[in-house]
């Protein structure tokens, strides 16, 4: 018997007052300014701080569904070398990393950097989708969530080569589906 036997009877989806609430705030948060794709790169940029590799396949999974080109989302892992990020951009990344880590270490040159490329609500929702990030962060990995199979066969495809591997979300056979509840 696994140790994670019974993971499905503590997933969101087996709280469904709790996941419809989650889903609320996350549409929330990643519909809101600056745009979906920053939103999401923030996002799966903290999931990659914080070691959630269920949320580093959904984040980049939604930045593919949403549009951003493969090398794109597999450069995140090179942010601050990669051509293909603006200053904006960075400046947005930085602050998801400092802000997903483990202390905090944002400082006031991470909020400098964001009011010189971002407004006051857009800030406040890149802070947003860092502490979301960080709710299903933990929730995520410390119930080792088993990764959807549409999202874990897309990142095992595309992010391989940059590191990524399923790890402890892949489950047993009887725990597969093909998407998470409520997807």
């Amino acid at each position: 018997m696994s140790d994670f036997e019974n993971r499905q009877a503590w997933d969101l989806g087996a709280w469904p007052e709790m996941f419809e609430k989650a889903k609320e705030l996350l549409a929330m948060i990643f519909s809101g300014p600056p745009d979906i794709q920053t939103n999401r790169m923030v996002f799966t940029i903290a999931s990659l701080t914080a070691g959630c590799r269920h949320c580093q396949a959904h984040g980049a999974y939604g930045l593919d569904k949403a549009g951003v080109e493969l090398a794109k989302i597999q450069a995140l892992w090179t942010f601050e070398s990669s051509e293909l990020f603006t200053d904006r951009e960075r400046a947005a990344l930085r602050f998801g990393v400092a802000a997903a880590s483990v202390p905090n270490s944002v400082t006031s040159e991470h909020h400098r950097d964001l009011r010189a490329h971002f407004s006051d609500v857009e800030v406040r929702t890149l802070i947003g989708v860092v502490s979301v990030a960080g709710f299903m962060n933990r929730y995520n990995d410390s119930l080792a969530t088993v990764t959807g199979a549409a999202s874990a066969d897309w990142a095992a495809e595309h992010l391989a080569s940059v590191g990524w591997d399923i790890g402890k979300h892949v489950g047993a056979p009887h725990e597969q589906r093909a998407d998470p509840p409520g997807s």
